[in-house]
C-alpha cells in the first residue's frame, strides 16, 4: 500500500521542526548540563529575567509548558530557591512567580556561553536568513 499523500519525511514540518530543535539545543543541552538546569527550567528563568514578575498560566504560555509541568517545575525551582513566589497584591487569589538572586546567578553564568552559541548559529546560517527563520516561525504562529 503506498500513502502518496505523505511528504517525504525530509519535507515533513513537523518532522524538520524536531528535527531543527534538536540541532539547536545540543550545545544548550551541554551548557545547562554544567548547571544542573534542565531546559525547562531555563525557559522559565529566560521568560522572568525577560517580562518580570508574572502568573504561572503566562509564564507556561510564553515558556511553551504545559501547566500541570509548570506547577512541579516551579516546586523544585522554589526549593531550590531560583525563583520565589508572592500572592498578587490587588487579587489575594492569584500568585505571582519572580526570579529569584540564585536564578540570575545561573543566568549571568551562562550568558556569554549563551551568546556565543547563538553567534555561532549566526555565523553558520547568516544574519538575514537567521531572522528570516525566526520571522517566519513568527507568522506560523500568528
Amino acid at each position: 500500500m503506498s500513502y502518496s499523500a505523505f511528504r517525504k519525511t525530509k519535507r515533513s514540518l513537523p518532522i524538520a521542526l524536531l528535527r531543527a530543535r534538536e540541532e539547536v539545543m545540543v550545545p544548550i543541552r551541554s551548557m545547562l548540563a554544567e548547571s544542573g538546569v534542565t531546559e525547562q527550567k531555563w525557559r522559565v528563568l529566560r521568560v522572568l529575567e525577560e517580562i518580570g514578575e508574572i502568573e504561572p498560566t503566562v509564564i507556561a504560555s510564553e515558556a511553551c509548558l504545559h501547566l500541570p509541568s509548570l506547577s512541579r517545575i516551579l516546586k523544585t525551582m522554589e526549593s531550590d530557591g531560583l525563583i520565589v513566589r508572592k500572592e498578587d497584591v490587588s487579587d489575594r487569589r492569584k500568585t505571582l512567580v519572580g526570579i529569584s538572586g540564585a536564578g540570575r546567578v545561573i543566568l549571568a553564568r551562562h550568558a556569554e556561553q549563551s551568546a556565543a552559541i547563538f553567534a555561532a548559529l549566526e555565523a553558520r546560517m547568516g544574519k538575514e536568513k537567521l531572522e528570516t527563520i525566526l520571522d517566519l516561525l513568527e507568522e506560523l504562529l500568528d
